[in-house]
Order: structure tokens, then sequence, then C-alpha cells
């Protein structure tokens, strides 16, 4: 099995509990596939750098992942039928990090 970090973007129009629910989806689909989900961060509703689909501003989660390599390209198809996912990203990386990504570093230093 391989590690990948799978970063979702998700319109501006849904409620932090709708991108949730979406997240959760997402993690069920992963496990059908026979992967599983390590970690899972949501890093809220941020500014995009150009109007992507009508959207300037979209909401973020991305998961740690263990999926066989195969079952990647599924995982991106369901992305893409998907109409609340804008964007997505799936990197393989060698090994899953189990501090908090840059990104969660910065909310964090946002809020304090």
């Amino acid at each position: 099995m391989a590690y990948y970090e799978s970063v979702l973007v998700f319109r501006q129009d849904l409620t932090e509990p709708q991108v949730k629910e979406k997240a959760a989806k997402f993690t069920e689909i992963i496990k059908e596939l026979g992967g599983d989900v390590k970690s899972t961060e949501f890093w809220g509703l941020k500014n995009l750098a150009y109007i992507i689909r009508k959207n300037r501003k979209a909401h973020y989660v991305m998961l740690n992942i263990e999926l066989p390599g195969a079952q990647i390209t599924e995982l991106e198809r369901r992305s893409r039928i998907d109409e609340d996912v804008i964007r997505f990203l799936n990197v393989r990386v060698d090994e899953l990090s189990t501090t908090p990504s840059i990104m969660m570093k910065k909310n964090t230093e946002e809020a304090e």
C-alpha cells in the first residue's frame, strides 16, 4: 500500500457541517477501496488565487491516506464526479507526517 496526501477543495457555498459530511463521505470511499485514512485536517475557508467555477473562496480539507496504488485512479474519478469538489490533488509520499501540516500551524498562529 502507498501513502498519499489528498487535498480536496470544496465550493464556498457549503457550510462547515456539510464540508465535514463530505470529508466523511470520502473517508468511506477510501475504506471501500481498501485504504485507510490516518488523519484529516480542515484548513477552513480560504481565498482562491483566481476564480474557479464562479467561486472566489473554497473550503480546504487534507486527508493523509494509505491506499493501494491501483485504487488512486478510482478515488480521482469519484472526486471528479462530485460536483461540490472544485479541485483535488493527490500526492504520493514516502511516509505520512504525524505532525500538523504547515497550513494547520499557520491557522493556529492566526487564531492566537
